[in-house]
């Protein structure tokens, strides 16, 4: 089992994470200022909203191609109607010059369509005969608020034929992502994974979205890695503001390690990017 005992020593793992980290983003008005960010060529991924389905993401994701970056677009199958569908919005992202597709179930309750679960989608995905050079699937380090376990790793191991990584759900506590880590590999998942954690941002805030996207865990990790006291402390010294250093501490020991298999991180910025992308320079260059 990975111990719990970590160095205090500056670890080249943090470099090994931060230099290229996937950015996420949501395809609300708020992208436009947020790519203005990033860095140059940055990989950018774009959610699919409840709200305003597919076609934001689409859209934003052929702007933001068009300006230079490297667009994973998220395809939630919950969101895809149908075939004719599917081929319209993998025939726009192929022509924006995306070769890296990410495929979750959806946040959606009912589906809009045909498709019930990513794997529905993945399959018929490779029916149209696309051929994308990357597609990621979802991981969950701290389970799922409607699947038990059993469950996810059957979904997994279906999914997984079908995709060339994967991208963990947010969490903020590093030994539960390298036990799940080394759960995976140890059902024969191989696939490289991309650790999700959150970027910079209000305390209150990333609490709110920490609840509603079911991460209760890691809530709960946050306040008891130095007790309620030292979670205050921690809040109060911070300004407010949430930073996900003792996160990427933990892992950075790993971070080649190549049983573990972890390609890199994956930040949720919540369209807050400018704390986010000050930080990561900020540690890169300490």
């Amino acid at each position: 089992m990975i111990s719990d005992i970590r160095s205090t020593e500056p670890d080249p793992g943090v470099g090994a994470l931060l230099a290229e980290p996937r950015f996420e983003l949501m395809p609300f008005d708020s992208m436009d200022e947020q790519l203005g960010y990033l860095p140059e060529g940055a990989v950018v991924t774009i959610t699919a909203s409840p709200t305003l389905g597919l076609e934001a993401t689409i859209e934003w994701t052929e702007e933001a191609a068009d300006r230079g970056f490297e667009v994973v677009p998220h395809i939630a199958a919950r969101y895809v109607r149908d075939e004719a569908h599917l081929d319209e919005v993998t025939a726009r992202v192929v022509a924006a010059g995306v070769s890296d597709v990410f495929v979750p179930g959806g946040d959606r309750e009912e589906p809009i369509g045909d498709y019930e679960s990513a794997l529905d989608l993945l399959v018929a995905l490779e029916g149209l005969g696309y051929d994308f050079d990357e597609v990621g699937i979802t991981g969950y380090p701290e389970g799922h608020a409607f699947l038990d376990g059993e469950t996810l790793a059957d979904a997994m191991r279906r999914k997984a034929p079908h995709a060339t990584y994967v991208t963990t759900q947010l969490c903020y506590d590093p030994d539960a992502v390298l036990s799940w880590l080394e759960e995976v590999r140890g059902r024969g998942i191989d696939l490289p994974v991309e650790v999700g954690i959150p970027g910079v941002m209000k305390y209150q805030r990333l609490l709110g979205i920490s609840k509603k996207v079911g991460v209760g865990d890691s809530v709960r990790f946050l306040r008891k890695t130095s007790g309620i006291t030292g979670f205050l402390r921690q809040l109060v010294g911070s300004r407010g503001k949430y930073l996900p250093d003792e996160l990427v501490d933990g892992l950075a020991p790993y971070a080649t390690d190549p049983e573990l298999g972890i390609r890199g991180l994956h930040i949720y910025t919540f369209n807050q990017v400018p704390d986010t992308e000050a930080w990561r320079r900020d540690r890169l260059e300490s």
